[in-house]
């Protein structure tokens, strides 16, 4: 049987994908460009739209990082008002577990699904970081092993209150005068490691009953809680093979937890770079990657794995002659990349850069390339429909490298390849979140 292939937009925000510089680039912060790209989605009929977050800006030796410099406004506030600007996508947002509650979360998320008719989603994720937790009341985080733990607590009270109202509670009955169906609906009560609350739930149901659950983690936890909880979750892996040795992992895993392989989708986010030729799309590529990759980043991005200050050293030169000092705490604070062995990790860049004579720039270019997809719209839609065709994915969250514009190509070219083939939709069928990907709450 062909699947249909599942498709959602992510607006990437200032990172190591996006090209704040280029003049084709547009505000960061403006509701305009989240208007846009929202805009640009639905008319390229998208499963959703994807907001990240960000609750603490990065620093590195002690000031903001240079790819941090746009700010993090509250993306639930956001996909709020993309509520009333689109009618169809879905409209997702990452919300931390460990540093908000479940009342709070579950409020947000129903009060969403009502604004948007049925649309909203909840990519659930965890911190361990004390730096971001200075900025929350308690001031604290959570050690490793009990970041997945809350997680699951604290989803399913969410879980909880959302099920509080009967989809019949509301009566309206003005005759009778009788607004609800029970004296005290939203009742709840939870009691647990985490999380110990009662009182009474005050959004009644919402369209979908239960916004979209969407989980991130690649560890053997993450993909357990995946496997047990989630609806959707988003992979790193961008290679066929890879691909599917983490789809058959993750579906593998369901059944213990009396759930069907087909009540999850595995969706990894992907970059793309389309030309008119094979040639022009792999020029383009590289100019794309130069431009996310400037002097400064380079140096930026080597002194996370080298935890010095590397600023006086020539981003086109060689690799600093002395080995990183691992030992030291962590230049950077907030998210960035993590080497589990620095020493070996530099010892193979060395490796790399004399093998094809790279200096520090053209180095860094090489190791965090990110185009998932470069070609031509026709071989870009084949390779899409070959990764769901053979389970390595039931579809992908396209990350454009500039906002707002960046998916124009892509919904002008490459969509109707797509529905051409048969494994995407003309026009939507369906009004909930849910029902565009064939899940129930």
């Amino acid at each position: 049987m062909t699947k249909q292939v599942i498709l959602a937009a992510h607006f990437p925000g200032v990172n190591n994908t996006t090209v704040w510089s280029d003049p084709a680039a547009g505000s960061q912060i403006a509701f305009e460009s989240f208007r846009r790209l929202a805009q640009t989605a639905e008319r390229g009929k998208f499963d959703f739209f994807f907001l990240a977050e960000g609750l603490r800006l990065r620093e590195q030796r002690g000031r903001i990082h240079d790819l941090d410099v746009v700010g993090r406004p509250d993306n639930v506030t956001v996909l709020g008002g993309l509520a009333a600007v689109t009618t169809h996508l879905g409209l997702t947002a990452t919300v931390n577990s460990t540093f908000n509650e479940p009342y709070e979360l579950a409020r947000k998320l129903a009060s969403l699904d009502h604004l948007s008719g049925g649309r909203a989603g909840w990519n659930v994720v965890t911190s361990w970081d004390a730096f971001t937790g200075e900025n929350f009341r308690r001031g604290g985080y959570l050690e490793r092993d009990d970041r997945y733990s809350r997680a699951a607590e604290v989803l399913q009270t969410v879980k909880e209150l959302l099920d509080t109202w009967a989809a019949d509670e509301i009566v309206a009955d003005r005759a009778a005068g009788t607004w609800s169906r029970h004296a005290d609906p939203g009742a709840f009560a939870h009691t647990g490691r985490h999380v110990d609350i009662h009182g009474h739930f005050n959004v009644p149901r919402s369209p979908q009953g239960r916004p979209l659950i969407i989980q991130a983690g690649d560890s053997d936890a993450g993909r357990e809680f995946a496997a047990r909880d989630a609806d959707a979750i988003f992979s790193r892996h961008g290679t066929l093979e890879e691909g599917k040795a983490f789809y058959a992992d993750v579906k593998g895993r369901m059944a213990r937890h009396g759930r069907r392989p087909d009540q999850l989708k595995i969706l990894p986010a992907s970059t793309f770079v389309l030309g008119s030729s094979e040639a022009d799309a792999q020029e383009r590529a590289r100019h794309v990657r130069r431009q996310q990759v400037s002097p400064q980043t380079a140096i930026l991005l080597l002194e996370q794995l080298w935890n010095k200050d590397l600023s006086d050293h020539d981003p086109e030169g060689p690799l600093p002659s002395f080995d990183p000092v691992p030992e030291q705490d962590s230049i950077i604070k907030g998210r960035a990349r993590i080497f589990d062995d620095p020493l070996a990790t530099a010892a193979k860049w060395r490796a790399i850069a004399e093998e094809k004579g790279l200096g520090i720039r053209d180095l860094v270019i090489e190791l965090t390339g990110r185009q998932t997809f470069i070609g031509t719209a026709a071989k870009i839609a084949e390779t899409i429909d070959d990764f769901v065709q053979q389970d390595a994915a039931d579809g992908f969250i396209l990350v454009p490298h500039i906002v707002p514009g960046g998916l124009d190509e892509f919904v002008d070219t490459v969509v109707p390849l797509l529905q051409e083939r048969g494994v995407f939709r003309r026009d939507y069928t369906t009004t909930t979140l849910r029902e565009h990907l064939g899940l129930t709450a």
